[in-house]
């Protein structure tokens, strides 16, 4: 995380001690304040704050889901701890007004990657197999459906796109030019690690980990680390496995009520049109809002607590 740059013009809360460096669609990133901006090293950790934030269709929308950072936050924490894998969290000490949606985090040189997962097909993938046969390059068996689990996971890579923009799939090889053959070798054995690990944990739960998205960086020793968020809704596609039926879309734990009302006859919104979307109203926040908490305490056997 080097050479911040301001991604998305978010009202970033001021906190003591702290100078607001960037914003993605979801985190808020701040810099000690005296460290100089962008000041590299161990010295210089930095302070991630989960907002409320939500995005579709690659807007982030006026309306927040109260709550949703928090649930990130705690449900990224729950799952640093059961993987047992360099991660990036070095502390929770932060400031009051952000406790529980926060934490403090080495500054890594991320890789320009996302490291993807897929145990089941659906999505982008599955609109790539319905074309080609493949996913991001890689053959698969014909007869797949909508929700088809893969008999072994596989990975495939997006390139990062700016704040607004859509990450473009990728190929292995593409990936390797990108960073290195050996970078992208071991970016691929630890998300598949990850994801089968995750995916064992998830299902003993009665959920289905379909797919999921990390990412990772070099700390400054030049290890390989586990950074951002890891298994939460917004990254991951958790599906009820008591609900699962391939052939069709499964209900998921995540921002489905959102994505189905902005593209339902309610909205009166038109996803290709180039307008932001409109505010959602308060029964699909409510609806989203008990989601993201369901996957937390499903998964985690936990009370949420804000």
């Amino acid at each position: 995380m080097t050479g911040f740059s301001q991604g998305f013009d978010a009202q970033a809360v001021e906190l003591p001690g702290w100078r607001h460096a960037y914003s993605g669609k979801v985190r808020d990133l701040y810099e000690p304040v005296d460290a100089a901006p962008g000041e590299t090293g161990q010295s210089a950790n930095l302070l991630v704050v989960a907002s409320d934030r939500i995005s579709a269709y690659d807007f982030v929308l006026e309306t927040e889901i109260p709550d949703k950072g928090a649930v990130l936050t705690q449900l990224s924490l729950w799952w640093f701890e059961q993987l047992q894998v360099p991660h990036h969290v070095v502390s929770l000490d932060v400031p009051e007004a952000v406790a529980g949606r926060a934490m403090v985090v080495q500054r890594l040189d991320m890789f320009e990657v996302e490291c993807i997962a897929r145990g089941y097909l659906t999505g982008s993938g599955l609109a790539e197999y319905r074309e080609s046969g493949t996913v991001t390059g890689i053959e698969l068996p014909e007869g797949l459906v909508d929700g088809s689990q893969l008999d072994d996971a596989i990975f495939t890579p997006s390139a990062k796109a700016e704040v607004g923009e859509h990450d473009e799939n990728i190929t292995f090889e593409q990936m390797a030019r990108l960073i290195g053959d050996t970078p992208a070798q071991r970016l691929r054995e630890l998300t598949l690690d990850v994801y089968r690990r995750a995916e064992a944990i998830a299902r003993e739960r009665g959920i289905i980990l379909a797919d999921t998205k990390v990412e990772f960086g070099l700390d400054a020793t030049g290890r390989i680390v586990l950074g951002d968020e890891v298994l939460t809704p917004d990254s991951s596609r958790f599906w009820d496995a008591a609900q699962y039926e391939p052939g069709r879309a499964q209900p998921s734990f995540d921002k489905q009520f959102v994505r189905d009302w902005l593209t339902g006859p309610d909205s009166g919104w038109d996803r290709h049109s180039g307008e932001a979307p409109p505010a959602l109203p308060a029964d699909v926040v409510a609806k989203t809002r008990a989601r993201y908490i369901e996957a937390y305490e499903t998964l985690t056997g936990q009370t949420f607590t804000p």
